[in-house]
């Protein structure tokens, strides 16, 4: 008990640092030491401190990580502490990666609660973040669960704005049929997560968006020590829950100490002040002088913990050196800049029950089963979201900007600098400063007429500086545009994104999120273009047998003042890149070709279509 009167009743160890996934949202930008072996506690250590804690009055033992499951003995520690008189529950939260082919033997050995972190119902995205594969196989774990009678299963989705909280209707309504506790968890400031306030979705808000969906709404009783705000759609099998560490702390009934994978006991999961265990029990410390060391520490436990923002300036481990179940996504704050609609974006768990039995059968299939369709809504009355981009996909996964010089074989009417395919556009957005000419196509000769080309470049001043089309007269009005580029490249490399070999992952997938993302991302990387909202993103790619090629194709439209060539051919560049990316560890012997924009709508310059 400390000095406030707080019963502390459960304990939860981390069983090691490490992880089966690489997930770009679990650690900081420079990545983390891992301890070495020597270091950790060892199996008979584990024991020892739970044994003594158990002694002292812990009913209640969680198992996290890293990631618990990938320890070689984690059945036989699951089976010692079931064998300590007094403790009531061990769990274990995981990444769900082995838990198939491990709860059966977990749970024989003693095992009897489980939380799963799922932050997307999305496959494409799931691997996107996780630079894994596996959505699968977490999905599967949760249904062994539930099948193996754990109830409730309990799945940890971290909400985080602009990156899942359109995906929260969709998590409450996997609670229909299976019996499950969907627990959303407010965004946390951890060491190196570069948390920002923006960016948390509060309860309340999350709330109030499931109450307009589900106005009977019933919410349930809970226990004193409880983190959870729980409530439950009638006729539902299962529930949701809030965890709301930031916007209404829980500190008053806290009954939770945690020990890390190298010794260290925590009294307050955001607190900073760690003392070390494993020092003591190697030093040869007795069970009263333990106890001692851990009251002393369990006393000084604080109040309530510094408030978010306070939090958030403060030195602490990064959340993947403490544990797993709460974790948060640095990487999606900059690039993430608006979420696409899940229910958009590719299957959702209702679809995956039909999907999970075929997907591996066609993997010499792939090129014609990865085409996800990206629908985009981006309210432009946001100005919270247009976040910069610092770290992020862009640069993790698309590690290079090319500029498409102009091609000076082309018959393009030079004066239109604009509606050349490789030249750097002269109106990034608007294309309507011309106003005259003809564009030609050199490979089928024919030719589209629009209205004559401008002699002046619209984006340098009468100085000649750059400077940024005015677009606030013009009138608002359906803006469309479609962008290609095909990658070339080569037999063996086509070969293995066909077959879905490439060791990086699905090469469509990933490419058509990319695509996605850099349209929303315009402008912040074309420096004059306009931020203007996208109310559908296109982009699909398909393999070209006699070519060994992937073929590329982006679609944009928008309601507004100034076009959407930039985004379409920007999505379509984004695309491409990504694709060579992600195979030129295979080879570089790669050829990113006709990067082109291939017709447009709207605007006072008229429709542009090439033949």
């Amino acid at each position: 008990m400390d000095s406030f009167g707080r019963q502390h009743n459960y304990l939860r160890i981390s069983l090691t640092e490490k992880c089966n996934l690489r997930c770009q949202y679990c650690m900081p930008e420079e990545g983390v030491q891992l301890t070495p072996k020597s270091e950790l506690l060892t199996t008979q250590e584990i024991i020892t401190l739970a044994r003594l804690f158990v002694k002292e009055g812990v009913d209640k033992i969680r198992l996290t990580g890293g990631e618990p499951l990938i320890r070689p003995d984690v059945v036989d520690i699951v089976g010692e502490l079931y064998k300590l008189e007094g403790l009531k529950t061990i769990a274990v939260t995981t990444n769900g990666i082995n838990l198939t082919r491990l709860l059966p033997r977990l749970k024989e050995a003693g095992l009897n609660a489980i939380n799963i972190s799922l932050d997307t119902l999305v496959p494409a995205k799931f691997e996107f973040i996780v630079r894994r594969k596996g959505f699968h196989k977490v999905m599967e774990g949760i249904h062994k669960a539930t099948e193996l009678g754990y109830r409730p299963v309990k799945v940890n989705c971290v909400v985080m704005r602009g990156f899942n909280e359109d995906e929260v209707l969709d998590f409450v309504d996997f609670t229909k049929d299976l019996p499950l506790d969907v627990r959303f968890i407010e965004y946390m400031p951890f060491d190196g997560n570069k948390w920002n306030f923006k960016k948390m979705v509060s309860y309340k808000e999350m709330l109030d968006t499931i109450k307009q969906r589900w106005p009977e709404l019933e919410k349930l009783p809970c226990e004193t020590s409880s983190t959870a705000k729980s409530y439950k759609v009638p006729h539902f099998q299962g529930q949701i829950s809030f965890i709301t560490s930031m916007s209404e702390h829980f500190c008053g009934s806290c009954n939770r100490l945690r020990i890390t994978a190298d010794g260290n006991l925590k009294v307050c999961l955001f607190g900073n002040s760690e003392v070390s265990l494993r020092d003591h029990l190697r030093l040869g410390a007795s069970e009263e002088e333990l106890i001692q060391i851990i009251g002393a520490a369990v006393g000084r436990k604080k109040k309530q913990h510094a408030g978010m923002f306070n939090i958030s300036r403060m030195k602490n481990r990064p959340m993947v050196l403490i544990e797993p179940a709460l974790m948060s996504f640095p990487l999606c704050q900059d690039a993430l800049q608006n979420s696409p609609n899940s229910k958009r974006w590719g299957h959702t768990f209702s679809h995956w029950l039909t999907l999970r039995a075929s997907l591996p059968k066609q993997n010499g299939k792939a090129s014609m089963k990865n085409k996800f369709t990206g629908h985009i809504f981006l309210p432009g009355s946001h100005p919270e979201k247009q976040w910069h981009i610092a770290t992020g996909i862009l640069q993790t996964q698309l590690r290079g900007y090319s500029v498409f010089q102009k091609d000076p074989s082309s018959t393009f009417d030079t004066k239109c600098l604009d509606a050349s395919v490789g030249q750097v556009p002269v109106d990034c957005q608007s294309k309507e400063a011309c106003s005259g000419s003809e564009f030609h196509n050199r490979d089928s000769g024919s030719c589209t007429r629009v209205p004559r080309a401008s002699d002046n470049l619209t984006h340098t001043d009468e100085e000649g500086r750059a400077t940024m089309v005015d677009v606030g007269g013009k009138p608002d009005s359906r803006r469309s545009a479609v962008a290609g580029a095909v990658v070339l490249l080569g037999e063996k490399a086509f070969g293995m994104v066909k077959q879905n070999q490439v060791k990086k992952g699905d090469v469509l997938a990933v490419a058509q999120i990319a695509g996605i993302q850099g349209a929303k991302l315009t402008s912040q990387l074309i420096p004059l273009c306009h931020n203007i909202p996208l109310y559908h993103v296109e982009v699909s790619l398909s393999l070209d047998e006699a070519r060994h090629a992937v073929v590329i194709r982006s679609s944009c439209h928008t309601w507004g003042r100034t076009g959407v060539e930039m985004e379409a051919l920007t999505a379509a560049s984004l695309a491409a890149l990504t694709v060579y990316d992600m195979c030129k560890a295979v080879t570089h012997d790669i050829i990113i070709q006709e990067l082109k924009l291939i017709s447009k709508t709207g605007g006072q310059r008229g429709d542009f279509s090439r033949v």
